[in-house]
């Protein structure tokens, strides 16, 4: 139910909200008429392929139009033959295969494809997923010893192990044949891991094309190479399309870049997820209310409809779950844990929105703590398993390097999140000294220490960031991918755009900018948050039809902005179809608003 906006409503705080820098990409016009022309597309979309390095007809196709021979021969990357190898002995020995994944979506994934490709050659294999909080990232020295005690004579790590270096040395100590699979990117200063083989496209001399795969995706290619060798006919046209079900869910929840083969696995993946066929995956689309045979999955739905959910049970309880539902058979317990999945996804939910209200407090009711360069804001008792989470949102509320911090027992757990020009990792490493250990990169960080350092560690980082950002005024940017006066949207220019699918880091959602357009009759706010305009603009001057534009959560920007009927605003904006039975059709929702330029 919307009412016509007015004035803010009686006792309620006023936000602030920190500034947008607009930047618009240069065009490129003679490139984008040319390509165009030549694919016979619109030139928008031309516009827009130009934009991700795409130039000529064949490369548009192919971009348009992945196909599963677009996937390179893994036995590219280095290490592989050697993997496949010691895999086939141990399958042809009857030897237990112990798997060692990480807790999130792109572990637990790579967990299922490598399990169920060996035990389609006949493998028997066990797995171990570390619990976040007791065990914490990585592989464990105690779980090789217990593994080797119990028989295991090769280990495989998914995710996870391109740093291991002393679990390394232990499986070597043990006699444990040890398989890295990984994808983060090596040190810079030691050795790769001392083991038999490491599966990274990262590691210095591998020539395999894509640098960019997920954890999942690294497993993956283990996979084909084992199934390829058994069948290659049939691996490629029935079992490699199955598998990229899973490696296409962790490939967009891990937002490695979706172009390359990323983009072949991701989109093919979506493809093949119209129809699920295992009890797992047809549970857990029940239980995030998505119908893919009624409406094409997009990255959107894998990014913020399914992946939370899996990842809810590695950061508030036992990841394993995840396994264990995309390997079952039974219906009734498929069903079972999907719905624990999601009673965990609700209790992540929960504990987020409760630490969410007590720092949105103090960011209101604290103004030497607001007016921080780098927020470092702390809780006793928060759940580790979201403080990453929480900081983003505290990013995104202020435009500002925010890290979110646990206490438990006098130990302070942090995660840490960054904003454009500052990198996280260099302003923590100011502070070494202070942490039990630390990691991350520029955008995000994670440490453990002692909590009663943490005074410290909030007047050196604010040292480090008033150094390195001055006076510069936060701001979040907003990077608009072309100029397209509303007049110009249509359902056919929707659709086209659908072809970019799937979206994501690497290939963004468009963002579109019209300058200029008219507020036709008084916005409307609804549910007290979110904004709803009917906006008016002609390329050509001459008046112009209606568009209809949400914002949400712009209702209190547009009442500071005091915009009425009548109104000329810029907007920012992404282009939607709409299947509500009232309010269907193509509109277009509001990233940006702004008082038109004169």
């Amino acid at each position: 139910m919307g009412t016509t906006a007015g004035a803010a409503a009686p006792g309620r705080a006023t936000r602030t909200f920190p500034r947008q820098r607009w930047v618009i990409a240069p065009p490129h016009t003679e490139q984008a008429e040319a390509l165009a022309k030549a694919a016979n597309l619109p030139a928008v979309l031309s516009e827009l392929l130009v934009a991700r390095g795409v130039t000529d007809a064949h490369q548009a196709h192919r971009f348009l139009n992945p196909d599963v021979g677009h996937l390179h021969d893994p036995l590219l990357m280095l290490g592989m033959a050697e993997a496949v190898g010691r895999v086939e002995r141990a399958i042809a020995a009857d030897e237990t295969i112990l798997l060692y994944g990480d807790y999130d979506v792109d572990g637990t994934t790579a967990v299922v494809l490598l399990k169920t490709a060996i035990e389609m050659l006949g493998g028997s294999v066990r797995f171990h997923v570390p619990h976040r909080i007791r065990e914490g990232y990585g592989l464990q020295s105690s779980v090789l010893e217990q593994a080797y005690a119990e028989g295991v004579r090769l280990v495989i790590t998914v995710d996870t192990g391109m740093r291991a270096f002393a679990e390394a040395d232990t499986a070597r100590r043990l006699g444990l044949d040890l398989i890295v699979t990984d994808h983060h990117l090596p040190s810079a200063t030691e050795a790769p891991p001392d083991a038999l083989a490491i599966l990274n496209p990262n590691q210095v001399g591998c020539g395999y094309p894509e640098k960019s795969l997920c954890g999942a995706a690294v497993a993956l290619k283990l996979a084909q190479a084992l199934l390829e060798r058994r069948d290659p006919a049939r691996t490629r046209e029935k079992t490699l399309p199955s598998f990229l079900k899973m490696a296409a869910i962790a490939t967009i929840a891990d937002a490695v870049p979706l172009h390359g083969e990323n983009r072949t696995i991701a989109a093919l993946g979506l493809r093949e997820l119209r129809h699920p066929v295992g009890a797992g995956l047809r549970a857990l689309f029940s239980a995030a209310q998505l119908d893919p045979a009624a409406k094409a999955l997009t990255g959107f739905d894998v990014a913020f409809r399914l992946a939370p959910r899996i990842n809810a049970a590695g950061r508030m309880d036992v990841a394993s779950q995840v396994i264990e539902l995309f390997c079952t058979r039974d219906g009734a317990r498929a069903q079972e844990l999907a719905t624990n999945l999601e009673s965990l996804n609700r209790q992540r939910r929960e504990a987020e929105a409760a630490a969410l209200t007590t720092i949105d407090s103090r960011l209101a009711d604290d103004a030497e703590f607001a007016a921080s360069r780098l927020l470092v804001v702390d809780g006793e008792g928060w759940h580790r398993g979201v403080i990453g989470i929480l900081a983003s949102r505290v990013v995104e509320r202020t435009a500002k390097p925010a890290i979110v911090v646990s206490v438990e027992d006098n130990i302070a757990h942090g995660s840490g999140r960054s904003v454009d020009g500052f990198p996280l990792l260099e302003a923590i490493e100011t502070c070494g000294d202070l942490f039990t250990r630390f990691g991350g990169h520029a955008f995000a960080v994670g440490f453990a220490m002692p909590a009663e350092a943490l005074p410290e560690l909030r007047r050196r980082l604010n040292i480090h960031a008033e150094e390195r950002l001055g006076a510069k005024e936060p701001e979040h940017l907003l990077r608009i991918h072309a100029e397209l006066p509303l007049d110009r949207i249509t359902s056919v220019l929707a659709g086209w755009l659908k072809k970019l699918e799937p979206l994501g880091h690497g290939n963004p959602e468009p963002i579109f900018m019209a300058r200029g357009a008219r507020i036709a009759s008084a916005p409307r706010i609804m549910k007290d948050r979110h904004i709803r305009l009917d906006l008016q603009q002609d390329s050509m001057g001459a008046g112009g039809r209606t568009t209809r534009c949400v914002g949400w959560d712009w209702a209190e920007r547009c009442l500071q902005m005091q915009l009425v009927a009548g109104s000329q605003v810029d907007v920012a904006y992404r282009i939607r179809e709409n299947d509500h039975p009232q309010y269907g059709g193509v509109e277009i929702e509001a990233v940006g608003i702004r008082p038109a330029e004169a």
